[in-house]
């Protein structure tokens, strides 16, 4: 630690990020799950709600015109179990650069659906820097599972 210390400094704040971001994504899987999205059609009305804002006939009114709220019930259960599914694994380090694309997916999905604020550039932006460094190997479990699966994608 003494040879490194910027390097530590970093890292320590490459982690501390992660896991400012999993919390994000772990909170928002509990608001889903505790306000009922899994079961009912609060997703569809907040598209059609949203739909009503938008101009019409921009690429956000068409996404969800044509995809999103059709396709609600499904999008609700992909994107509840998603953001479950990508928190555990930034907290536990399991598959990170994977979780992190599909973090990506899904914040560039919610811009694409008129859900853009200024807070997805910077997650748009850590979930690509997750995708470039490997900080499950620094803290978690890519760098065993590595080990075992040499040729895995999942854990590189």
């Amino acid at each position: 630690m003494e040879k490194h210390p910027f390097k530590i400094a970093g890292i320590t704040l490459f982690l501390a990020g992660r896991y400012l971001f999993a919390a994000v994504f772990l909170y928002g899987f509990w608001h889903k799950l505790v306000k009922g999205w899994l079961w009912s059609d609060l997703m569809q009305g907040f598209f059609t709600k949203r739909l009503g804002e938008l101009p019409a006939g921009s690429f956000q009114a068409i996404y969800l015109e044509q995809f999103a709220i059709p396709l609600a019930f499904p999008i609700a259960w992909i994107v509840t179990i998603g953001e479950l599914l990508i928190g555990l694994g930034l907290v536990f380090g399991f598959a990170v650069r994977a979780n992190a694309a599909f973090a990506l997916f899904m914040v560039l999905n919610f811009a694409a659906g008129g859900y853009y604020n200024l807070s997805l550039p910077p997650f748009m932006l850590f979930a690509i820097l997750m995708m470039l460094f490997p900080s499950g190997h620094w803290f978690g479990l890519d760098k065993q599972l590595n080990r075992k699966y040499p040729d895995s994608l999942w854990f590189r």
